[in-house]
């Protein structure tokens, strides 16, 4: 059953992590006439939302509704939710997952909604949250995943998105919870395909961003976004992904999104190095997170243990982490060999 079907029961709903993602999730949630509690991590974001309905950091232009209730407790947000987004970086998924899970009920869906590979373990945000939870009980998780724009989505902008889970009722669960006349959420049971799209379009967004930051045209921009792709999908068929996932909403919809969005962060932190400033530098003026930063590290590691061919993220890897210059990455980039496509 599907969203146009039947309007979505109303329950209480978890978001953890107050920022834009968090926050717009928060939002299309109550549209849909659900109790949201919002957990912030800073205290002077919960008081201003319950004091003026807005985020004074992230999409501060728009009020929310009501029926969010923002919390700096965990126990506080979770008690009594029918499910809780995890709406964190991916390098703090399995430190949140830990402080949940005294609270957490088997019954209870995750809803996994960051878009990384962990550095230490290069595991998938559904297996950081099953190797933390599994001794006590088999977590029912949902990956949500696309191309999605917090600010877009918050204000109503035709936005459309995917659950994936190996239990099909989680997934149509979220579906139902969340979706909307303009927020569509369409399910599919691969979560391997939706997760590593979702992080491996980072890392391409990072090189798009370098080649514009160069003064290159979209000549070269459709070049990586296209190559991009080849690597996502031999990525995630090696790990056992469906080829299909990765030419939908999750694969092609989110990277060409991120490559080419003015509001992308990780395609901002490649044209800033494109333009020849430090890394620590860029990083030191953005308040949310760049997820491409850290997991071209793991995705680089990933294809290297897999033996998979990943040369963007290879020429991506060098430039954040070898000292490469921006130039000679994206002649790396652009210079591969000549050969059959």
């Amino acid at each position: 059953m599907t969203a146009d079907t039947q309007s979505p029961e109303r329950t209480r709903v978890a978001v953890i992590g107050a920022g834009s993602w968090g926050t717009a999730l928060a939002i299309l949630a109550a549209r849909n006439q659900h109790q949201v509690m919002l957990w912030a991590r800073e205290p002077q974001i919960a008081d201003e939302i319950n004091r003026s309905r807005r985020n004074p950091y992230y999409l501060s232009s728009v009020e929310l509704p009501e029926t969010v209730r923002a919390t700096t407790g965990l126990q506080d947000a979770i008690e009594g939710a029918a499910f809780v987004l995890l709406v964190v970086p991916s390098h703090a998924m399995r430190e949140m997952t830990t402080l949940l899970r005294p609270q957490l009920r088997s019954e209870t869906v995750l809803v996994g909604a960051a878009k990384g590979v962990e550095n230490a373990t290069l595991m998938r945000m559904e297996e950081v949250v099953r190797d933390v939870l599994s001794e006590r009980f088999e977590p029912r998780y949902v990956a949500l995943s696309g191309p999605s724009f917090a600010i877009e989505s918050a204000k109503g902008d035709p936005t459309a998105i995917v659950a994936a889970s190996r239990d099909r009722e989680s997934s149509e669960m979220i579906q139902r919870a969340l979706s909307s006349s303009s927020f569509r959420i369409y399910t599919n049971t691969d979560v391997v395909g939706v997760e590593l799209g979702g992080a491996v379009k980072n890392v391409v967004a990072i090189a798009a961003g370098v080649v514009r930051g160069l003064g290159f045209g979209t000549n070269a921009v459709a070049a990586i976004i296209t190559r991009g792709l080849a690597e996502m999908t031999r990525l995630a068929l090696a790990n056992g992904a469906r080829a299909e996932t990765m030419a939908g909403l999750a694969g092609l919809g989110d990277l060409v999104l991120t490559c080419t969005g003015e509001l992308s962060r990780n395609r901002h932190v490649g044209v800033e190095l494109g333009k020849g400033r430090k890394l620590a530098e860029i990083l030191g003026e953005m308040r949310e997170v760049a997820e491409g930063v850290k997991t071209t590290s793991s995705i680089y590691e990933l294809g290297r243990r897999l033996g998979v061919e990943m040369p963007i993220t290879a020429s991506i890897f060098a430039l954040l982490y070898q000292d490469k210059p921006a130039h000679d990455a994206a002649n790396e980039l652009m210079g591969r060999p000549l050969k059959r496509e």
